[in-house]
């Protein structure tokens, strides 16, 4: 289990004009986020782990995981889908029991109609894509969305402690983030991620990469398309991007396979795999 940090330095304040979601499991924040990189406003919501404050853990920093399409997370009066991953309920639960230890988990709200654009580093025509902007989400994510947390939370640093994470194209996006800088995430969860995205350019790309995170959850349904043979290739990708990642020295103990039979491309299916990912990716190894 990663160690929370205890650390004499300045302890952050709280943001002005937080949001305290009501039908949260939990302590969640809300915060109005712009972004010069994006050029555009988003929320950022913040779920505190119990106990973060009171006065005897005032002194400790916790391990961060971010999460994409933060609307989708934590209530379903938010979600795409009315369904929510249940992502407060099941980090809650997990603290209580002692699996993972108390830690922060950021949804990062996605840009609605500008989130395909945002998630896509490479030009694509299926789904029709010329000026995709996913490139710029590295440094959206590790210039802006990171300092913000540092300043106004006490989040523990290294790579052991920050994880990156989604689903879909908020996965493709993740793992574009963890092959492109790495040495940051030490923590990646990859759910049902959109390879087949850019003639699968990502995968491709993957090949050349020599380091990855430290703990790797990569998980797909067998049903995400609807058609038998584009299911099968869905899982055939997940299962080359897995083999790439073997090759490059991850073990069992750092990459968790999951082939889920007959789960589709749904929030549910998210959310019933999420208790796994984070007991895999920030619990006892």
């Amino acid at each position: 289990m990663e160690e929370i940090q205890q650390t004499e330095s300045h302890v952050p304040g709280p943001a002005a004009g937080v949001i305290r979601a009501q039908s949260a499991t939990g302590d969640l924040r809300l915060h109005e986020f712009h972004s010069r990189i994006f050029r555009n406003t988003r929320f950022l919501r913040v779920w505190l782990p119990p106990g973060y404050d009171d006065p005897e853990n005032a002194g400790l920093h916790y391990p961060v995981l971010y999460l994409n399409d933060g609307q989708n997370l934590f209530e379903a009066a938010t979600s795409f889908t009315g369904i929510e991953w249940q992502v407060d309920e099941t980090g809650d639960r997990l603290i209580r029991e002692g699996v993972v230890p108390p830690m922060i988990i950021v949804g990062v709200d996605n840009a609605g109609r500008a989130r395909i654009r945002e998630y896509m580093p490479h030009r694509s025509l299926h789904p029709m894509m010329m000026r995709a902007h996913g490139t710029r989400y590295p440094a959206f994510l590790f210039k802006e969305v990171f300092p913000f947390m540092a300043r106004n939370y006490r989040v523990a640093t290294g790579p052991e402690n920050t994880g990156l994470g989604g689903s879909s194209l908020g996965a493709l996006i993740s793992l574009y983030t963890a092959a492109v800088r790495p040495g940051v995430i030490g923590r990646l969860l990859l759910e049902s991620p959109s390879l087949w995205a850019s003639n699968r350019q990502l995968i491709r790309q993957s090949r050349g990469v020599k380091r990855w995170p430290e703990r790797i959850f990569l998980a797909t349904g067998t049903h995400e398309v609807g058609r038998k043979d584009r299911d099968q290739s869905v899982v055939d990708d997940v299962r080359e991007l897995a083999g790439l990642l073997r090759r490059a020295g991850l073990d069992e103990k750092r990459l968790r396979i999951v082939i889920d039979e007959g789960a589709t491309h749904h929030e549910a299916a998210w959310a019933k795999r999420f208790s796994e990912a984070l007991s895999f990716l920030f619990g006892k190894s």
